[in-house]
């Protein structure tokens, strides 16, 4: 009986990652979803951890250009970027730096009203309208 009751937990812990919901991503079929202006609210590495507020915007453009403006606060001023992206099997492919042919997979985990979360390659950024 002892055995048992020490075993469990390990059996438990062991289980309990197989259990957790994946992401239920939302295929996109062309850009009209995601046209216009976002704001960047909050970035994690994991929905159910703590969030970093950021006070970032996305403009994706009809012509498949993201112009991407941050704020940094240290130097109280705005930078921004423009990278190309486009829609590819459901997912959005974003440049990962302007001039590079490199690309990152971003996919869409929810897409309701104002409301979008996308998955990229690191992080979960919550946008909103």
């Amino acid at each position: 009986m002892k055995k048992m009751i020490k075993f469990l937990p390990l059996v438990a812990l062991l289980i309990s990652p197989l259990t957790q919901a994946k992401d239920v991503i939302i295929p996109l079929e062309d850009n009209a979803q995601i046209l216009g202006k976002w704001s960047i609210y909050a970035e994690t590495a994991a929905l159910h951890k703590t969030k970093k507020l950021v006070n970032n915007k996305w403009d994706f453009k009809e012509n498949g250009s993201l112009v991407s403006t941050a704020f940094d606060p240290r130097l109280d001023s705005e930078t921004s970027v423009k990278v190309k992206y486009f829609i590819e099997d459901g997912f959005i492919k974003k440049q990962v730096q302007p001039g590079r042919e490199k690309y990152e997979t971003c996919k869409v985990v929810k897409l309701e009203g104002k409301d979008l979360i996308l998955h990229c390659k690191y992080l979960y950024y919550l946008l909103r309208r």
